[in-house]
C-alpha cells in the first residue's frame, strides 16, 4: 500500500504465533517486533492490533511498516537459532504455491503422520518439535473473517466451509475456509484473500459483493465480509441453525492504511493498548 501522508510504501504482517493464555509473553513478542537487533526502537513500525483466542490458543498480530523495515523472513533464522521456515505465496519463488497447497506437502493437518525428519525447510534448521515449522509468506493484503454457527455439529461446518471456498464450484473467490469446533459452537474460519480480476465488470450484481482498492495504481478485490456474513448465514439456515457471531481479526485493508499512517504520524508503536479486538 502506498501512503502519500507519510511518502511510503506499507507493508502489513499478519503474524500468527500459538499462544494466547500467557498474555504477558505475547506483549513480549509484539514488543520485540519493534525493535532492532541491539533493542532500539524502529520508528516507523506499529502493532496496530493484537487478536488473541483463549480457546484456540492461538493470538494474531497486526504489524505495519515500511517494505523496506518488515524484513521478518529475512532475519528470524538468526534471530532464533534452530528456527525452521517454509515459504508461500510470493516468497516461493518462482513457484508462488499458496499457503493451503504447501500445508497440504508439508501434512500439516494431519499431525499424526507429519514425520519432522522428512521435511526439509527453505531456511532454517532441520526440524525440531521445540520449534516446530514456521511459515512465512507474501501476498496481497489478506484479513480474517470468522463466523460462527450455533451448534456443535463439526460436519455442518465442514460442509458450509466447502460451499464458500474459493477453490470450489460456487464458492466465493478468494475465500479459503475451515471449520473448527469453538467454545462449545462451530467457527467458519475464513482467509480473505485479495485478488484481481479484470473481466469483472463493475456494472454486474455480482461485483457489488466485492470491494476494491488500489496498490501502486493496480485494482485489488475482496469479498465483502458483510457478504460472507450473509452467505454463511444463508447455508447455516439450509441446515436449521442459526449464526450467532462475526469476527473481523485485524481490519479491511482502508482501515488498516488509515490507521498505520495514524499511528506511524504519532510515533505510536504500541498502538494496539489504544484499540480492542474489531467484531462485526
Amino acid at each position: 500500500m502506498v501512503s502519500p501522508r507519510l511518502g511510503l510504501r506499507l507493508a502489513v504482517c499478519l503474524l500468527n504465533i500459538s499462544e494466547a493464555r500467557k498474555q504477558d509473553i505475547v506483549e513480549r513478542i509484539a514488543k520485540a517486533a519493534l525493535c532492532d537487533k541491539p533493542g532500539q526502537k524502529k520508528t516507523q513500525t506499529t502493532v496496530l492490533n493484537i487478536f488473541s483466542d483463549y480457546d484456540y490458543n492461538r493470538s494474531v498480530l497486526t504489524l505495519a511498516g515500511p517494505i523496506e523495515t518488515l524484513d521478518i523472513a529475512e532475519n528470524l533464522s538468526h534471530d532464533v537459532p534452530g528456527c525452521s521456515m517454509f515459504y508461500f505465496g510470493y516468497a516461493d519463488q518462482p513457484l508462488k504455491r499458496n499457503l493451503v497447497q504447501r500445508r497440504k506437502e508439508l501434512n500439516w493437518y494431519k499431525r499424526t503422520c507429519l514425520n519432522v525428519n522428512e521435511i526439509r525447510p527453505d531456511v532454517g534448521a532441520a526440524v525440531s518439535s521445540k520449534y516446530g515449522l514456521t511459515g512465512i509468506g507474501a501476498s496481497p493484503y489478506v484479513m480474517n473473517c470468522n463466523v460462527t454457527i450455533d451448534t456443535q455439529d463439526l460436519n455442518i461446518g465442514q460442509q458450509i466451509a466447502s460451499a464458500i471456498r474459493g477453490a470450489n464450484a460456487g464458492g466465493l473467490q478468494g475465500i479459503q475456509a475451515m471449520a473448527f469446533p469453538h467454545e462449545g459452537t462451530v467457527e467458519i474460519a475464513c482467509n480473505v484473500e485479495s485478488f484481481q480480476d479484470k473481466s469483472l465488470s463493475s456494472l454486474t450484481e455480482e461485483s457489488k459483493k466485492y470491494i476494491s482498492y488500489y496498490i501502486q495504481g493496480e485494482e485489488y478485490l475482496y469479498f465483502s465480509p458483510r457478504s460472507i456474513e450473509r452467505q454463511i448465514k444463508k447455508l447455516a439456515a439450509s441446515h436449521g441453525v442459526a449464526t450467532v457471531g462475526t469476527a473481523l481479526v485485524g481490519f479491511t485493508p482502508e482501515r488498516c492504511k488509515s490507521l498505520a499512517e495514524q499511528a506511524i504520524l504519532e510515533g505510536c508503536g504500541e498502538f494496539w493498548k489504544k484499540r480492542k479486538t474489531i467484531t462485526m
